[in-house]
């Protein structure tokens, strides 16, 4: 527990000292393996015009290039804040052992990061959602799945 401790002050700390660089919001993230930093991140979402830069994406892309690998086994995501839902498919997709966080979203909404609106939405049928949601399917929509399928030196992942 004392190791958790020490990787989620470093990533509060880091979300904190963010707020006065002017990248962008106040959430910083780790990835840790063996006990080692691995990968860090803090939102750039308004330093970069990238809606997708968030502290977590950002520790992720960063461990995957210095592991060379896409996928984080045996690491451990420590988040200054509950990860949204677009971080929250990150970090399943990168396949971490465990997630460790500090603020909730219920204190990120007090600060003005609701995320609340997403969570309701993505659980809706795409017909339902306030975005308006089109699914068109031509002839060739499973072409590149297909593909896939049959592509014999793929990566699977």
């Amino acid at each position: 527990m004392q190791e958790h401790e020490k990787f989620i002050n470093e990533a509060v700390k880091m979300a904190k000292e963010n707020v006065g660089t002017g990248l962008g919001g106040p959430f910083g993230a780790l990835v840790v393996k063996d006990g080692k930093i691995v990968g860090r991140g803090i939102n750039k979402v308004t330093s970069s015009n990238d809606p997708t830069a968030h502290a977590e994406v950002v520790a992720i892309r960063d461990a995957c290039k210095n592991l060379d690998s896409h996928q984080l086994t045996d690491c451990i995501i420590y988040a200054s804040c509950e990860p949204c839902p677009m971080c929250l498919g990150a970090i399943y997709w990168a396949r971490p052992k465990m997630l460790v966080f500090a603020a909730e979203n219920t204190d990120a909404a007090k600060a003005g990061f609701d995320d609340s609106y997403i969570y309701r939405e993505v659980s809706l049928p795409p017909d339902k959602r306030k975005l308006p949601t089109i699914n068109i399917k031509p002839d060739t929509f499973f072409s590149p799945f297909q593909t896939w399928l049959d592509f014999e030196t793929k990566k699977v992942y």
